[in-house]
């Protein structure tokens, strides 16, 4: 009997330009979905069905992504969760955590409080399901991996260590079929008051020299800059002194 594989999707955000796209752990998620159970994978959104990246999703060789129709600010995670138990998964594919919205990475763990299901984190590869077991491989720091075993049904957050999403093709894509259901009507309480804004850039940081004793640590503090635009106040003024150090900061950009 083949076991029903289903992955969750939701709307990426390039890092850089900020445009719509699909999110790079759940294309993986789908790339693993389709390894275990061809195009009878079930792969599921909760949003707005008419979102133009979700046929980026369905151009990797979908018949037709599951869309449970719900608006921006309603709250997912109750209706995955109804959809998860009306559907009997025995496996569920999310990415380590969304690329827009909170990106908390919660979801996953919420959903495997509210199933009751095991949840198995940051996997690269699912090796084998048999006798209602799956041999799941973890990634690990440093490219080391470690194999578990997991019963059946449990979620499964696919770390970017995983298979890379194929190609999506413009024409299936666009054919492929958008089954919408019901969503939830429930607000995200948490959300809700929310506003989002460019993220701001950092403060730069200053090179910290390592050194192993007090002496080498001694002379890195009083070596001349390499850069030969440094110079040794001695004998100038206490203000003098903090005004190099606060136009140096500002050079810096560690303070604007």
């Amino acid at each position: 009997m083949p076991h029903k594989v289903i992955s969750l999707i939701s709307v990426g955000r390039h890092p850089q330009s900020g445009r719509s796209r699909r999110a790079d752990q759940d294309s993986r998620a789908v790339e693993l979905g389709l390894k275990l159970a061809g195009t009878d994978l079930d792969v599921v959104h909760a949003g707005n069905s008419e979102e133009p990246v979700l046929r980026q999703y369905a151009g990797m060789g979908l018949p037709k992504v599951t869309v449970l129709e719900q608006t921006e600010s309603a709250d997912a995670l109750p209706a995955l969760s109804s959809y998860l138990k009306a559907q009997q998964a025995d496996i569920v594919l999310t990415g380590v955590r969304a690329e827009s919205g909170e990106s908390s990475g919660m979801m996953p763990y919420l959903l495997s409080e509210q199933l009751g299901w095991p949840i198995v984190a940051r996997v690269a590869d699912i090796v084998e399901i048999k006798d209602g077991e799956a041999q799941v491989l973890l990634a690990l720091p440093r490219g080391q991996r470690r194999q578990v075993t997991v019963k059946l049904p449990f979620i499964a957050s696919v770390d970017n260590a995983a298979q890379a999403a194929r190609q999506s093709a413009f024409g299936p894509g666009l054919r492929a079929k958008m089954a919408t259901q019901s969503g939830s009507t429930e607000d995200d309480s948490v959300r809700v008051n929310w506003s989002e804004a460019p993220a701001k850039a950092r403060p730069k940081r200053l090179k910290v020299v390592k050194a192993k004793t007090a002496a080498d640590r001694f002379k890195a503090a009083t070596a001349k800059p390499q850069g030969g635009s440094g110079k040794v106040m001695k004998n100038e003024t206490a203000q003098e002194k903090a005004q190099a150090i606060f136009d140096l900061l500002i050079e810096e950009k560690v303070i604007r």
